[in-house]
């Protein structure tokens, strides 16, 4: 721009700086408008050399365009200088608005500073307005401010240098600088915004793209699973309610997908395990139960549970992975049974009689076991009358000598009692009417010579029928166990005497039937003891009674006589 004063600029200059504005508004990138913005100043401010200094995130400058001089251009674009560096270099200039212009015979102070900055050569000025090679002049950019008040945040410093003229500007080139620097702001601050919309777009559009790729592995993950998949409501009305399952449920349950999205778990599981999916935890909870096939079989799954968000505040879902346990709960039942059951004849063995024995029996004898109401009597009546009373009421807080008394620990004990069924026992040799729990100790006669004559196979399949016309002997409810060896028990609850001894008489009656093994009649007897269990006894306590008594049986009949009953 050459020399023109006001009012007398030229409308080529008016539309060569309308077109330098155009082209920093237009340009497609960032890095594109701070060139121009560059390229600007030397082509329609009329300055030969121009540099971008952009503030970093950081809050330091660097170098991001220069014109003019293509050495000078390659040996600083690029460079940082520090804020603190270049805030003393604005703070230092003199004013012209918001310009700042530094003189060479003040510039000297700032040539240790770390700003970037290039050295021109030439003359010394040779009248005053003259410029200097040192002379330094800068633009401040910055965002738009609220109108009619201060400028914005610092974005840049345009940094320029020889005039065409050769002349300091005066204000018409000082006016024009800083409009044009108002108008760089704005189309750098657009320019970044336009670049950070695509950034985020791009993120954004990436984001989209991982979301569809991380749907449809969950899809597949979820479609073709090899074990039962399912997704349900959580919270709400229909809580727990399905909405999707993968084809590997529908096979495991028999039911097509169109029908399992009427039900929800709780309708599915065995009515004995409702406690245990009701105690599952839902948000990452696991539980072993028993699920409904189509077909009215049930099946043994793990469930595991996870929740699963929708978006980040949408609705959550309940992730259920369901896998087929029927193999391991059947060995582990395989084995359970086997713990507890004779491997011969598949009757419980020992260990099971004697638990299930004592479940029956608790340590304190039916007939001394009062109920609370008796025993706060009964202490009120050996302690006197009720008088003075504790701060609780009701019971005397103290005795005759001045000791305190305290009924309730004693109150609980019998309390405990008081809800166990006692197990009772007739008493005398005659028949009482009381029912009790019937133990029949059984001892086969004749055994031994089975197992001596004909082998252990053959004995082992008299055993075998011996258990089995015991079981079909008994109620349902009643237990058959054998000890071991020949030796076997049954408890039988609810007989009175003469109800146990009629079943030992019948139990006796079939087992002395001929038993056929490998086309050989066989034949053993049977020696019956019974013994009565009832509270305050053990389990070996009850067993060693109706043992007794089995053999003070099989001693009262003659030897010959015992293997026909």
């Amino acid at each position: 721009m050459e020399t023109e004063s006001e009012p007398y600029v030229r409308l080529a200059t008016l539309r060569q700086l309308h077109q330098v504005m155009a082209d920093m508004n237009t340009a497609r990138s960032l890095a594109d408008t701070l060139q121009t913005v560059a390229d600007g100043v030397v082509t329609g401010l009329g300055y030969e050399i121009a540099a971008v200094n952009l503030v970093r995130p950081d809050g330091d400058l660097v170098v991001a365009a220069f014109a003019g001089n293509s050495a000078a251009e390659a040996l600083i674009t690029g460079r940082v200088g520090s804020r603190a560096s270049w805030e003393r270099r604005l703070n230092m200039g003199e004013a012209w608005g918001d310009l700042r212009f530094i003189p060479h015979t003040e510039g000297w102070v700032l040539d240790e500073d770390d700003v970037p900055q290039w050295y021109t050569d030439g003359p010394p000025p040779r009248f005053e307005d003259e410029w200097h090679p040192s002379d330094r002049l800068f633009a401040p950019m910055y965002t738009p401010g609220v109108p009619g008040g201060a400028c914005g945040e610092l974005i840049g410093v345009l940094s320029v240098d020889r005039p065409r003229n050769g002349r300091i500007p005066g204000a018409w080139g000082r006016e024009a600088l800083q409009m044009y620097a108002f108008q760089a702001a704005i189309a750098i601050s657009n320019a970044r915004l336009r670049a950070n919309m695509q950034r985020a777009l791009v993120r954004l559009e990436r984001e989209q793209q991982a979301l569809r790729a991380s749907e449809e592995s969950f899809r597949q993950a979820f479609e073709y699973a090899p074990s039962g998949m399912a997704i349900a409501e959580m919270g709400g009305d229909q809580h727990g309610r399905i909405l999707r399952t993968n084809d590997a449920l529908c096979r495991l349950l028999g039911r097509p997908a169109s029908a399992m999205r009427r039900y929800s778990f709780s309708d599915l599981v065995h009515p004995e395990d409702i406690g245990t999916l009701l105690r599952t935890s839902a948000e990452g909870g696991r539980a072993e139960l028993r699920l409904g096939r189509r077909d009215g079989t049930y099946v043994w799954v793990s469930l595991r549970n996870s929740v699963v968000a929708d978006a980040a505040d949408g609705p959550r879902f309940l992730l259920t992975h369901v896998e087929d346990i029927e193999e391991r709960k059947r060995r582990e039942l395989q084995l359970a049974h086997r713990a507890s059951h004779d491997s011969l004849t598949g009757l419980p063995n020992s260990a099971e009689l004697r638990a299930r024995l004592s479940a029956r029996l608790c340590s304190r004898p039916a007939a001394v076991a009062p109920g609370p109401v008796d025993t706060l009597d009964a202490a009120f009546a050996q302690h006197g009358e009720y008088g003075d009373q504790g701060e609780h009421g009701g019971a005397p807080a103290y005795d005759g000598n001045g000791h305190g008394f305290d009924f309730r620990p004693a109150l609980e004990a019998f309390d405990a009692y008081d809800h166990h069924v006692h197990t009772v026992a007739p008493q005398g040799e005659t028949d009482d009417g009381t029912k009790g729990l019937a133990v029949l100790f059984c001892d086969l006669d004749g055994f031994k010579s089975i197992n001596d004559r004909f082998g252990h196979n053959s004995g082992d399949a008299v055993l075998i029928e011996v258990a089995r016309r015991l079981s079909s002997g008994v109620r349902d409810g009643d237990t058959v166990a054998r000890l071991g060896g020949d030796e076997f028990v049954v408890l039988a609850d609810g007989l009175g005497r003469a109800d146990a001894q009629d079943l030992a008489v019948r139990l006796r009656n079939e087992i002395i039937q001929p038993i056929r093994v490998d086309g050989r009649a066989m034949r053993v007897g049977a020696s019956f003891g019974i013994g009565w269990a009832h509270c305050g006894m053990t389990a070996d306590e009850v067993l060693k009674s109706a043992d007794e008594r089995m053999y003070v049986e099989k001693r009262s009949r003659p030897k010959a006589h015992r293997r026909a009953g």
